[in-house]
């Protein structure tokens, strides 16, 4: 077979063929391949030395940060004092979260395991990584509800969580409870019976009649009111 024809390239257009091949950039400033690390601008290429810093004038390198749609060279960036995203590397613009001695943007703080963001809930930290609950407790043990330390000794499963044994309390006077105790749930924590008796009437006419769906939907038969 013949070979095939060959194709007529404008130079932008052969510098974009060759760069594809090497997996390289294409500087979207000069349209030249970028052999070193690429300065990333609004999401696209650049040679670093097409800028400078907006602050000292500096030719900048492939470390320059972005702010508010203008570039910085590192050291003038970080005397500005605006705190850099864990894990983009990004400056931090908006709200900002302080976890494992770093700082990130919200949605970025994420479970090292289902990568989902926390987003203001609970994390749990290990060997400099967070987890949500879920994976916390699959990777490396039940985590108290109390005290959010994972437990070494004997658990108490109460109310679909795992307690300490010392943890496990009755929320209104601190009473010390075993799963041998009568409590009920008020607010996803124990109360005991003495306290419970001290509540409303109309209080305890709601907690029966909650508990009472409850346990209708977990169990045909009905479950006490004070069983766990």
């Amino acid at each position: 077979c013949p070979p095939p024809p060959a194709r007529h390239l404008c130079r932008p257009c052969h510098n974009r063929e060759k760069a594809k091949g090497l997996g390289k950039y294409i500087c979207q400033r000069c349209h030249l391949v970028i052999d070193e690390q690429p300065l990333m601008f609004r999401s696209d290429a650049y040679h670093p030395d097409h800028f400078n810093c907006t602050h000292c004038g500096k030719e900048l390198t492939a470390e320059a940060r972005e702010l508010k749609g203008e570039l910085y060279c590192l050291p003038c960036h970080d005397k500005m004092g605006v705190p850099i995203c864990g894990a983009c590397r990004r400056p931090i613009e908006g709200r900002v979260v302080n976890a494992l001695g770093k700082q990130w943007h919200v949605e970025h703080f994420v479970c090292a395991k289902c990568e989902k963001p926390f987003l203001g809930h609970r994390h749990y930290e290990k060997k400099g990584l967070a987890y949500c609950e879920t994976h916390y407790n699959q990777l490396f043990g039940d985590v108290c509800y109390n005290c959010s330390h994972v437990i070494e000794g004997d658990v108490v499963s109460a109310l679909n969580k795992a307690w300490c044994v010392s943890c496990f309390s009755c929320s209104t006077c601190n009473s010390k409870l075993t799963l041998k105790n009568k409590f009920v749930e008020f607010d996803m924590k124990p109360v005991c019976k003495r306290c419970y008796e001290k509540f409303p009437l109309e209080l305890k006419k709601r907690l029966k009649k909650l508990s009472e769906l409850t346990s209708r939907k977990a169990q045909p038969k009905a479950a006490d009111l004070n069983s766990a």
